[in-house]
């Protein structure tokens, strides 16, 4: 329990923390930086740039993902911005808003000394973006373009297009690439870290898998950084890659790493609808279209019902016969409040009847008024490669002309519903992003620290890049100061034959199975539990049956998989297999998570806890903490060890956005 009250957070006012800090730490002298080794293992925009930052600085970094080439990693995924305090707008916005608008949309779960450091560095990370030739938007003038994401009343969103993300990571990349041509790092395409090796109570080193050959490799390293995303893959549909795995995460759990508020799981309001039992992922249409689309239902359950039959369309239905229902009930935010609170809002709509597609589980967003106003051509400018996505998949092109009635022209809409994006829990870090485990780091998506209860829109490549660029390389040094860890560890000791053996009689377990299911099968059975009983609403008793449903399964998946070939060259089959054992861990433990927590906040909505309007209901008094869960084996319930969260700077109250 100590290791986690001691967050390491230095004392005095929050403005102050991140610089005293730096003015405080100790730092590795440049010529015995050439003596130490440093694994980070991912090439998201977190590790990618981990990796180049180390690198540049004096440090050997070894550097390993799953994909072909650190340019296919899921940070190319995110289309809307990033955000940061530039007030570029003159519109008031300052560090401390961004800071304060942040700890307010994770619902004040969030640690708030990372906040503000994550606020405070946001600034250098558009001027180092820049510098590497990123193309961000740019006004008339040359000015750098701002637009609005939710939970925020400025512009100050940063957005290359609709593909920021991939611009983003390019920038990375090439920094990356500088290193490795300089040979201060090492890239190790397709391997999968399957073990991290603890040797005398420190991350040492990690168990690898090439991907192509099968092969398990031993790393060994003076520390280890995990930046391997979240675990939103475990219910099966996502917004996610279907490459996206929590193996890195959870083994390090289970090595000893506290595994911190899994039940935050954000589910993003625009998303295009399921299509049938066959897909194998959801797709995204970014949170920058609700700049400009306007998003809504029928106001009479009549319409709603010819839609579902489709004997009507959307451009049918008169303005006066529209219920913008985000507008109606946040008229301070309108289109733009946080992602649960609109997620919940269409999903209140949809549950009353009123969705608008077969299913019944669909909204419209539409962009009538924006294209009569601003034209189309503009809004091909700033969302061209959005409609363009949502056209190919379903084959309707929103902002077709679809009818003119009382001289209003309607456009053809998207249709839109929430699904699972992000995971705002994480691996339990102190403030130098340092796990429970001396020596092993995690950074980006794959830790906890910065949104609390849900992330606020532009927010993840933010923290992304604030981690890699700007806080890990300096806070890693205070560790690294330690001369206890230079000496050079051998990859024969014990603890490396050990984990190695552990690996590979887990591979055999899987593949000798020889059940009946395939991963798929199973994985989708899985992800229709997490959806029905721990997904967006939440109750005591469907938690504890999605508990049982899912002890049921995992019975199922170790008696009845079928793996397909051997451990030897490339098996996907037996990466997912591993993947879902995996999924199986995070699964229990999110629903373990939100069973311990009896209230409503950000992503965990429990449905006994909320207002008369629908609201999420915050119990402050006995839930105002960051939940750590400790791990006692397979089959047995978790600890629960609780952080107490401290705020000075900022007031917590109810979250209002309605005025």
């Amino acid at each position: 329990m100590a290791k986690v009250l001691d967050s390491k957070i230095p004392a005095g006012p929050v403005p102050e923390k991140w610089k005293e800090y730096k003015a405080h730490q100790r730092l590795v002298n440049p010529k015995n930086k050439l003596k130490l080794d440093i694994i980070v293992v991912g090439t998201g925009l977190a590790g990618a740039s981990a990796a180049a930052s180390l690198g540049e600085m004096g440090f050997n970094v070894i550097n390993l993902c799953i994909q072909d080439s650190p340019r296919r990693a899921h940070s190319i995924a995110a289309q809307g911005g990033i955000n940061a305090a530039k007030c570029y707008q003159n519109d008031g916005d300052s560090i401390y808003r961004l800071f304060y608008d942040t700890v307010k949309g994770g619902d004040y779960r969030a640690r708030e000394a990372n906040v503000y450091r994550l606020a405070e560095v946001s600034n250098n990370i558009i001027d180092q973006c820049v510098a590497q030739g990123v193309p961000f938007a740019r006004e008339y003038g040359g000015m750098l373009a701002n637009r609005s994401f939710g939970g925020a009343q400025v512009s100050r969103t940063f957005y290359a297009k609709g593909q920021t993300g991939q611009q983003l990571l390019l920038g990375a990349y090439s920094s990356l690439s500088c290193q490795v041509n300089a040979g201060k790092v090492k890239l190790y395409t397709r391997y999968e870290m399957e073990d991290v090796v603890i040797v005398d109570g420190r991350a040492r080193g990690i168990i690898a898998k090439n991907l192509v050959t099968g092969e398990l490799e031993r790393f060994s390293a003076n520390a280890v950084v995990i930046a391997t995303g979240g675990y939103g893959n475990t219910y099966f549909l996502s917004t996610n890659a279907m490459g996206c795995n929590c193996t890195a995460a959870v083994q390090c759990y289970r090595k000893g790493a506290y595994f911190a508020n899994p039940s935050y799981v954000q589910i993003h309001p625009t998303c295009i609808p399921v299509h049938g039992d066959k897909q194998s992922k959801l797709t995204l249409m970014s949170e920058s279209l609700r700049n400009d689309g306007r998003i809504w239902v029928p106001k009479n359950i009549e319409d709603a019902k010819k839609l579902q039959k489709g004997e009507i369309q959307a451009w049918d239905i008169p303005e006066e016969d529209r219920d913008y229902y985000l507008e109606r009930r946040y008229p301070a935010f309108g289109n733009l409040v946080p992602r649960d609170v609109a997620s919940r809002a269409a999903k209140e709509r949809c549950d009353k009847g009123f969705g608008v597609n077969n299913t019944g589980l669909a909204v419209f967003l539409d962009f009538s008024e924006s294209i009569n106003r601003l034209g189309l051509d503009a809004m091909k400018q700033r969302y061209g490669n959005l409609f363009d996505m949502y056209e190919e998949i379903t084959d309707v092109y929103p902002g077709d002309f679809g009818k003119e009635i009382n001289g209003v022209k309607y456009y053809k809409p998207m249709m839109i519903y929430p699904a699972i994006h992000y995971t705002m829990g994480g691996i339990w870090v102190d403030y130098e992003l340092q796990t429970t485990i001396p020596g092993l780091f995690a950074i980006g998506e794959c830790n906890f620290s910065d949104h609390g209860a849900n992330r606020l829109g532009a927010s993840a490549l933010m923290q992304g890049l604030a981690d890699g660029y700007f806080v890990l390389p300096y806070t890693i040094q205070n560790y690294l100061a330690d001369q206890a860890v230079w000496p050079k560890v051998s990859t024969d000791l014990p603890e490396f034959e050990a984990a190695e053996k552990g690996v590979n009689a887990e591979i055999d377990r899987l593949l000798n199975i020889k059940g009946k299911r395939s991963v798929d099968s199973i994985h989708k059975e899985l992800g229709h539990i997490m959806w029905e009983y721990v997904g967006m609403g939440r109750t005591a008793e469907g938690l504890k049956e999605g508990l049982k449903k899912m002890h049921e399964l995992e019975k199922e998946f170790d008696t009845n998989l079928f793996v397909p070939g051997t451990k030897e060259g490339l098996n996907v089959e037996l990466d997912k297999a591993i993947h879902l054992r995996d999924f199986f861990t995070m699964g229990q433990l999110v629903a373990f998570d939100a069973l311990s927590r009896n209230e409503s906040c950000g992503g965990h909505f429990r449905e006994e806890y909320q207002t008369e309007e629908g609201e999420a209901k915050r119990d402050d008094e006995n839930y105002f903490y960051v939940g750590c869960w400790e791990y006692k084996g397979k089959g047995n319930e978790p600890e629960l060890i609780k952080e107490p969260l401290e705020y000075e700077a900022i007031k917590v109250q109810t979250r209002n956005y309605k005025n």
